[in-house]
């Protein structure tokens, strides 16, 4: 009986004729999710982003959350450079991926800490909550692209008015009312701080009724947002 040459074998192997597809169709994915991706950030710098798919999640879940977009101009500058102070220090010297802070991580062999407020913004924005690595994965090619297609300014713009400081409460306008009664741009020092410490835990930390640590943890944020103000590091994302 007769060999079969090697191109035969492909041809009666089902398995052998679906992969070039499943390449094909790979590859018509990435390109179209990074299209996707770029049209999107290329809009958003100019347009505010929507309701992102955890505040729809909210909605149904509370019957209703408390949000108003509200421009960079109309924040106090001080609640810019709290927010970047708590979450994201290095945030003008990097380019989306704090570098120095991920091999500190690795190193202490924590799982988790070195999110930047870029890639926060990413998946607060266009993302869904929760840790995976498909998350993760997507989250790693988006932030380059917003990084390039956004300033430093509009991220943290975004961020502010995207990120959740009390359950059902989104963004620093809902939330300087909530906490404290006042616009987003009458906010103090202190009020910002509290602020910025409640954000990686918004669900258990009140900025209202401070716990001893969080009191703490807002001086060191006070200390810090004007630290990154006198050395430089607010400069690109300040007027």
């Amino acid at each position: 009986m007769p060999r079969k040459t090697a191109k035969q074998s492909r041809r009666s192997n089902p398995v052998s004729r679906l992969i070039p597809i499943a390449r094909r169709w790979a590859l018509w994915a990435v390109v179209t999710a990074a299209t996707c991706i770029a049209l999107a950030s290329l809009a958003h710098r100019f347009v505010p982003p929507g309701p992102t798919y955890y505040m729809k999640q909210e909605v149904r879940r509370l019957g209703a959350i408390r949000y108003q977009w509200t421009p960079m101009d109309q924040i106090a500058p001080v609640m810019a450079r709290s927010a970047v102070a708590a979450e994201d220090a290095n945030f003008c010297e990097h380019w989306g991926f704090d570098m120095k802070a991920i091999r500190q991580v690795l190193e202490k062999g924590a799982g988790r800490g070195a999110s930047t407020i870029s890639q926060q913004t990413v998946k607060n924005v266009y993302l869904w909550q929760g840790r995976s690595w498909l998350r993760k994965a997507l989250e790693a090619v988006m932030t380059p692209v917003s990084e390039m297609i956004w300033t430093k300014r509009r991220i943290v713009e975004i961020y502010l008015n995207v990120a959740e400081f009390d359950e059902g409460v989104f963004g620093v306008d809902a939330a300087a009312r909530h906490y404290f009664g006042v616009a987003p741009a009458g906010l103090s020092p202190l009020q910002a701080a509290r602020l910025a410490a409640v954000l990686p835990d918004p669900k258990d930390r009140s900025a209202s009724k401070p716990s001893a640590w969080l009191r703490k943890r807002t001086a060191s944020i006070m200390d810090g947002a004007a630290t990154i103000r006198r050395d430089g590091r607010a400069a690109c994302f300040e007027d």
